[in-house]
């Protein structure tokens, strides 16, 4: 069972990329989906933490966002409750699927701040996901409707795109439409699955 993680800045398309490895027969496991249900099961903690970011004893997304984007203090803080939760969650995915009597040939974990936090559960590489700064913040416009400044205040929080290509272990450059992207995730997903079975 090969495990690579998979990264990039907000609006590379890196979801994008983790569907079709899906869809050619790779298991993802999606950090971001992890960290919605952290988020609902330490609803209470969050919420003592950022009173003023919950409703009704739940955490609101958007102005939690606010808060923490704007924030750095605030970003720590609550990536010290969610992130613990969902690198047991990752682990205890891997270790289920490591355990099945057919272990899936790829596992991806789609894992938005692999680099950020400095912990890579991934021991056979890295797969940045990267694309134009302007293509970036158009697509991240119009799929959640974040402005410029907000876009602007996500892409800060995370490491460089450039730093992210330096440090992978393969890129995929998403610059243009989503055929030429598919073929492009076709073609590492066959050479990454041949050096598996080699």
């Amino acid at each position: 069972m090969k495990v690579v993680g998979l990264t990039g800045n907000i609006g590379s398309g890196k979801t994008t990329v983790a569907h079709e490895l899906e869809r050619l027969g790779a298991k993802v496991i999606y950090a971001d989906e992890l960290a919605r249900e952290a988020r609902a099961a330490l609803a209470p903690e969050i919420c003592r933490a950022f009173p003023d970011a919950c409703a009704e004893g739940r955490p609101d997304d958007r102005r939690l966002a606010q808060k923490v984007f704007a924030d750095p203090a605030a970003r720590r803080r609550l990536e010290a409750l969610i992130h613990p939760w969902v690198r047991r969650a990752v682990l205890q995915r891997l270790e289920r699927l490591a355990q099945r009597e057919t272990p899936p040939a790829l596992v991806v974990l789609e894992l938005p701040l692999l680099f950020e936090t400095g912990w890579n559960p991934a021991p056979d590489g890295v797969l940045v996901v990267a694309a134009p700064d302007e293509l970036r913040a158009r697509r991240v416009a119009e799929r959640s409707g974040l402005s410029l400044e907000e876009f602007r205040a996500r892409d800060a929080a995370q490491l460089p795109q450039a730093e992210k290509v330096r440090r992978a272990d393969w890129v995929i450059v998403n610059d243009g439409d989503l055929d030429a992207l598919r073929a492009q995730v076709r073609r590492w997903y066959a050479e990454v699955v041949r050096e598996g079975s080699a």
